[in-house]
C-alpha cells in the first residue's frame, strides 16, 4: 500500500513537471546575408495570426487517470475496490483531458510578421502581440521582435 502510494506520487510529480515544458519557436529569417551588411530596419510586408494549438497531448488524461486510479483504489475492498479503481482511472482521464484542453484554449495567440529589410533581404519574426503594427509600417527588428520606430 505504501509502495503503491509512493510510486503514484512520484509518477504524478514527474508528469506534472513534464507538463511545464514548452515549445519555443525561433524567429525565421529568409534571404541571403553575407554578413557584410546587416540591416535591422525595414517595412512590414504582412502580418498573420498563427492558429492556436488545438487538441491535447494526452498528458492531462494520463495524469488524471493516474490520480483517479489512486483515489479509486482507496475506496472499498475486494472486487469493489477494483471497480472503484477502474472508474476512478476513467473519470480522472476524462477530467484531466478536459483540463488540458481548457488550458490550451487560453494560450496566447501568436503572430507571424514578415518584414522587407532596407537592404532587400526579408525576415520573419513570430511574437505574442502586434503592438498596433500594420502592413506598411516602418519597424526595427530587435531580438526577434518588430518595433515601430
Amino acid at each position: 500500500m505504501k509502495n503503491t502510494f509512493a510510486i503514484s506520487v512520484l509518477l504524478t510529480a514527474v508528469m506534472a513537471l513534464g507538463g511545464c515544458a514548452t515549445e519555443q519557436q525561433q524567429p525565421a529569417s529568409g534571404g541571403y546575408n553575407n554578413g557584410a551588411t546587416t540591416s535591422n530596419y525595414g517595412r512590414i510586408e504582412s502580418i498573420r495570426a498563427l492558429p492556436a494549438h488545438s487538441g491535447s497531448s494526452g498528458a492531462g488524461a494520463v495524469v488524471g487517470g493516474l490520480l483517479g486510479a489512486v483515489l479509486g483504489n482507496q475506496v472499498g475492498g475486494g472486487s469493489g475496490r477494483t471497480v472503484a479503481t477502474v472508474a476512478g482511472a476513467v473519470g480522472g482521464a476524462v477530467v484531466g483531458n478536459n483540463v488540458e484542453r481548457n488550458r490550451d484554449a487560453q494560450a496566447a495567440e501568436r503572430y507571424e510578421i514578415r518584414v522587407r529589410l532596407d537592404n532587400g533581404d526579408s525576415s520573419t519574426v513570430v511574437q505574442d502581440n502586434v503592438n498596433n503594427l500594420h502592413d506598411g509600417d516602418r519597424v526595427r527588428l530587435v531580438d526577434g521582435h518588430a518595433y515601430r520606430y
